[in-house]
């Protein structure tokens, strides 16, 4: 049998082989019948009840989605409930139900108009247009009663293929179980890319209406790092495939030359901290602390956080473990805290600001767990969101040194832990100097960095080109932050989705990073580019990239 190999993105650095399923996700409705025999009231009735319904199935599956790939990636359904509740789709509905259409038919004829819309956009902003496909056909499934393939209980070995995979799809994936899936449509910014990076199942997404033409039951070879799909592999593309999955190593890894180079995890949830453990992460280099908080009607206790903090600790013995501090705002607000509505939240009141403002009181609750929790665990460590003054960090340093004495004066067990600064603005890399003189640490987030130095927005597709950390302003920005934390005496991560890429790697290590964090799944692929680079050379080229003055002089000194 011939070997086909299709192309398409690559969404997770891992390969699988498996036997082919379908999924079709779909629902068929018959011809409308004539108006006059609808019964407008009925079907309006049963458009609400629907509506209800999926808004109980959303809030049910993005606590699953919570507990299994974080809350970054669970807030899209977040999204799914807005649509359900969006005006013009529901007036849509309800004026064709008006006009003598049943409710099924109206529903599919509300949504082809905004979906239409989307797809003609550019960018992330298009494939947003599966989120509006997966609400229309949940609510196509609870009107018409239709089944829904059941794809947490897959064969084991299958390769999942679709047209599309909804969020709510791909979030129910046993990563036991499948081996890979691929689809004809889709990007790398598409929910779906984004869980199988979370869960680790190697994917490839746009691959095309080639893909269509491969049958149910037929040996497929997925490829996510080469973004390569080959049907009916034979023993060459086995062995040229098959060591797409990069060995782990539970070993702190060096570049040739001898130079240290920390490669930790980010999570979000505690669920998370097995398949960091699992990919050999090097501790936590970012432990988003939100999770704590959203999803409840009110916030967590100290005990309660207390106990997470030391069972983070506790997965990563002798390893470091880095907590964020509350971190809302912006596109992350939490029901129970008075956040009234900001023309541009990522420009207001988030991160540090509403710590030391209006959510000091959770602030310090937060405070006293994180400090028991270091007298309790070693290696723990504690950094501040969003800082872009120096003022800032002396308040948190200030409140650190108060709770401490507090808890001292109750005769609680409690330890001050080493103390960082997120680096995430362009305020803060201008007083990075000053911060390290403060701070034991510095952590560069560089998907805020890059949005607040590029004055681009990350949720809006019409500036895109403009998010990417490979701008020169950017890359300034890094290195300024990397020679003034050394100066200081402070060490120097990343935490960024930069961070996460092995083709950057030797680039990063160039401009001086002391530790990289990522999603766990790239952990063992940067280990390998660490122990494969020369810090001398990477040095070189991180100065020619410096030089540059242009994004696409950047690639073609890293493509050289």
């Amino acid at each position: 049998m011939v070997t086909l190999e299709l192309s398409g993105v690559g969404a997770t650095p891992r390969a699988g082989i498996g036997t082919v399923v379908w999924h079709r996700g779909t629902t068929d409705l018959p011809e409308p019948p004539d108006p006059k025999t609808v019964d407008v009231d009925e079907q309006l009735a049963a458009f609400e009840a629907a509506r209800e319904r999926a808004r109980e199935q959303l809030a049910d599956e993005r606590e699953r989605a919570r507990e299994r790939v974080g809350d970054d990636e669970a807030e899209i359904f977040d999204a799914h409930r807005a649509f359900v509740d969006d005006p013009e789709i529901t007036g849509g509905v309800e004026a064709a139900i008006e006009n003598g259409l049943p409710a099924p038919h109206a529903v599919r004829q509300a949504f082809e108009d905004p979906i239409a819309r989307l797809e003609g956009l550019e960018g992330s902003t298009a494939e947003r247009a599966d989120d509006l496909r997966d609400v229309r056909d949940r609510l196509l499934r609870i009107l018409t009663g239709g089944d829904r393939t059941d794809l947490g209980d897959l064969p084991e070995g299958s390769i999942l293929l679709a047209e599309r995979l909804a969020p709510s799809d791909t979030a129910r994936l046993d990563p036991d179980a499948v081996a890979g899936f691929a689809t004809v449509f889709g990007g790398r910014t598409s929910h779906a890319a984004i869980f199988a990076r979370s869960l680790g199942i190697p994917a490839v997404v746009g691959v095309g209406d080639e893909l269509a033409q491969v049958g149910e039951g037929r040996e497929v070879l997925v490829d996510g790092d080469d973004g390569v799909v080959v049907v009916d592999p034979d023993d060459a593309a086995r062995e040229r495939l098959g060591g797409a999955a990069t060995a782990v190593t539970r070993d702190r890894v060096a570049t040739t030359d001898g130079r240290a180079v920390e490669v930790a995890a980010n999570v979000g949830t505690l669920a998370e901290l097995d398949g960091a453990v699992e990919q050999g992460a090097d501790g936590i280099g970012l432990f988003r602390t939100e999770f704590l908080f959203l999803d409840r009607d009110s916030p967590p206790d100290e005990d309660e956080q207390y106990d997470a903090y030391v069972e983070a600790a506790s997965a990563f013995p002798g390893d470091r473990v880095v907590v964020r501090t509350l971190d809302v705002g912006g596109d992350k607000p939490i029901p129970y805290v008075d956040a009234p509505g900001e023309t541009n939240p990522f420009l207001g009141e988030r991160g540090i600001r509403r710590s030391l403002g209006p959510d000091a009181d959770l602030f310090e609750t937060q405070l006293r767990a994180l400090l028991r929790a270091a007298a309790a665990v070693d290696e723990l460590s504690v950094m501040f969101p969003l800082v872009a003054r120096v003022e800032e960090l002396d308040a948190a340093l200030s409140r650190v040194e108060a709770v401490a004495e507090e808890l001292a004066d109750e005769g609680v067990d409690r330890a001050i832990p080493e103390l960082g600064v997120m680096i995430e603005t362009p305020g803060s890399a201008f007083v990075a100097e000053e911060l390290a003189a403060r701070a034991e640490f510095l952590s560069i987030g560089t998907n805020d960095l890059a949005q607040y130095v590029m004055a681009a927005s990350r949720e809006n597709a019409r500036v895109a080109d403009l998010h990417d950390p490979l701008h020169p302003p950017v890359l300034r920005a890094i290195r300024r932050t990397v020679e003034a934390g050394h100066e200081g005496d402070a060490w120097v991560g990343m935490c960024g989705e930069m961070a996460g890429d092995p083709d950057l790697t030797e680039l990063l290590v160039g401009l001086g990073l002391d530790e990289l964090s990522m999603s766990a799944v790239t952990v063992p692929d940067v280990k390998a580019r660490v122990a494969e680079c020369d810090a001398e050379n990477a040095r070189e080229l991180a100065e020619r990239a410096l030089s540059a003055t242009t994004r696409d002089e950047v690639l073609s000194i890293l493509e050289e």
